[in-house]
């Protein structure tokens, strides 16, 4: 569990398309084996720290021929941003995805004090 030690806690949250490579004949539609792909998320302001950041898929159009195969997660968090990363495997088509994202964590206060 992370603990918020502050009372000003900031909630920033997107909605990203991260392909749709049915158009063009991209590689999660017409490839194999395993495939990712990663997209850069800058928060609109930085947080005091690396925030919680929660991912889900919410819109997906795959081929229904083989088994529906993918994770998607959240990498490299950091108080500025992080990389949503969005893998499939074996024989899964997928023709486009858009990955909603929230993130929740301690905001700076004017009171900080910042040592070098």
């Amino acid at each position: 569990m992370k603990r918020l030690s502050s009372h000003l806690v900031g909630i920033d949250q997107g909605d990203v398309v991260l392909f749709t490579d049915f158009e063009d004949g991209g590689e999660m539609w017409t490839g194999t084996g395993p495939r990712e792909r990663r997209h850069e998320i800058r928060f609109g302001e930085a947080f005091r720290n690396a925030p919680v950041v929660h991912t889900s898929i919410s819109l997906w159009d795959v081929d229904t021929g083989s088994a529906v195969r993918a994770e998607v997660t959240a990498e490299s968090v950091t108080a500025q941003g992080f990389e949503i990363v969005f893998r499939t495997w074996l024989d899964t088509r997928v023709a486009r995805v858009r990955v909603a994202w929230m993130a929740i964590g301690e905001l700076p206060h004017e009171d900080d004090w910042e040592i070098y």
